[in-house]
């Protein structure tokens, strides 16, 4: 059974994840404010934590950064809060994924699992598959519906970095980083084009995408297919 940790100071939301997540199989552990999560964290070593925000001693943002100091458990947000600015910190600071409450709780394990399989990557594998869309990492190669189609190295660098990232939320300022380095600055609108042309080659609808998802003012998210989403 997977160990899950939910920091939050509503008895309600503790209650609703410790059946949910129990149907599942989930071993659910309970921690009611900040301090107490960080010693649950220590105690019970969970796999994966839930973490709220609105904490009664503390912000959960520095919970999250305390816990980062010294871990890398998958860490899912969940909170009211829904400021761009608020997401944008949180996965900057460490978070794999955020949730607005109120949510769906199979939304939620669907994160869940997103967020523990990157923690577990396989190294062996060469390839990601998303629906109709492959990549090579071994031969550099991209194809769609098995046909292989020409991207620029700009491009698979973006695409490759998401497929590294599959199903999270990756922010506009980490995939800069990633891919222009100290320059990044300057290419904020570059990768609004680079996210254009790759759409064209990769959806079936670039005005509607199915697999490059923006989130609105945040970054970009690799959508995995048949894979609980």
């Amino acid at each position: 059974m997977k160990r899950v940790l939910v920091i939050d100071d509503e008895i309600h939301i503790r209650r609703l994840l410790r059946i949910s997540l129990g149907k599942k199989e989930y071993d659910v552990f309970e921690a009611e404010n900040g301090f107490e999560g960080i010693q649950e964290v220590q105690k019970s070593r969970p796999d994966i934590i839930l973490l709220d925000l609105n904490l009664p001693d503390r912000d959960g943002l520095s919970v999250l950064q305390e816990i980062r100091t010294w871990s890398t458990i998958p860490i899912v947000i969940l909170s009211v809060r829904n400021s761009e600015e608020d997401i944008v910190t949180l996965l900057n600071s460490g978070a794999d994924d955020y949730l607005v409450k109120p949510f769906n709780t199979e939304e939620l394990i669907a994160r869940m699992n997103v967020a523990l399989r990157h923690q577990r990557p396989d190294l062996k594998e060469t390839t990601f598959k998303t629906g109709e869309l492959e990549i090579d990492f071994e031969n550099r190669k991209v194809r769609v519906a098995e046909q292989e189609i020409n991207v620029t190295p700009t491009e698979y660098s973006i695409l490759s970095f998401l497929a590294r990232n599959p199903g999270r939320i990756v922010t506009q300022e980490r995939i800069l980083k990633e891919i222009w380095g100290p320059i990044s600055d300057a290419e904020s609108g570059s990768l609004r084009v680079h996210i254009s042309s790759l759409r064209k080659k990769i959806e079936a609808d670039p005005a509607r995408p199915e697999l490059l998802i923006t989130e609105p003012s945040i970054g970009y998210r690799l959508v995995i297919k048949n894979k609980g989403w």
